[in-house]
């Protein structure tokens, strides 16, 4: 009998030692969940008026800026489109900014807006290595002066917001789609542009222009 349970007891010691243990890392894991959660850190409070970028801007073209905007060090400017080949002009040639570099020019769509398009400019600075962006409210039938005449390179991205969003830039040297074929309709980043392109319309403007396809 006192064998029995002997045998007994060591089987069950047996089936407890041959339980799968959870691995630490799930172990860690559940007292990390069931600890209380920290709440995430908030971004510092900055005085956009006290950073020296801003304050150089407002003293020499403060007239020109309708709102200033600070996100994650970086800072921005809401201008009036009227204003945006002289701020530019500014922006490149005054000793303490010297932005000689235009990283990009994009367009946005919003249509629930009264202005629904933004043209936004992101410049660069070489020498100072800072970074500021400019941005300019449009109408649907409003166009923006081309910065061209300030960095020869926007004639490029000034084509490309042209050819997906048709915002236009009057005194542009070339302003025609740089992406898309010159006869093609629409512009597919605005948000009412059907996400496939129109129904039928690719497969249509593939028949008329490419000879060799006859399968669509």
């Amino acid at each position: 009998m006192a064998g029995e349970k002997e045998k007994k007891v060591s089987k069950e010691e047996v089936k407890e030692e041959r339980k799968p243990k959870a691995p630490a890392a799930e172990e860690a894991a559940k007292k990390k969940a069931a600890a209380p959660k920290d709440e995430a850190p908030q971004e510092p409070q900055v005085d956009v008026d006290t950073l020296p970028l801003v304050k150089r801007v407002k003293e020499v073209k403060g007239e020109f800026i309708e709102d200033v905007k600070y996100f994650r060090g970086e800072i921005t400017f809401v201008v009036e489109k009227e204003v945006i080949v002289d701020l530019c002009h500014f922006l490149k040639d005054d000793s303490e900014t010297r932005f000689d570099f235009l990283t990009e020019v994009i367009g946005t769509h919003y249509p629930e807006r009264e202005k629904p398009f933004e043209v936004v400019y992101h410049l660069y600075s070489t020498s100072k290595k800072h970074r500021v962006r400019i941005k300019v409210q449009l109408a649907e039938d409003e166009e923006v002066e081309s910065v061209f005449p300030v960095w020869r390179s926007a004639t490029w991205y000034e084509r490309e917001v042209y050819d997906m969003l048709g915002i236009r830039f009057a005194n542009h040297p070339d302003l025609k789609r740089i992406l898309l074929p010159d006869d093609w309709e629409g512009h597919p980043l605005r948000k009412d542009y059907p996400l496939q392109g129109p129904p039928g319309y690719r497969e249509a403007w593939i028949k008329a222009h490419c000879a060799s396809t006859n399968k669509l």
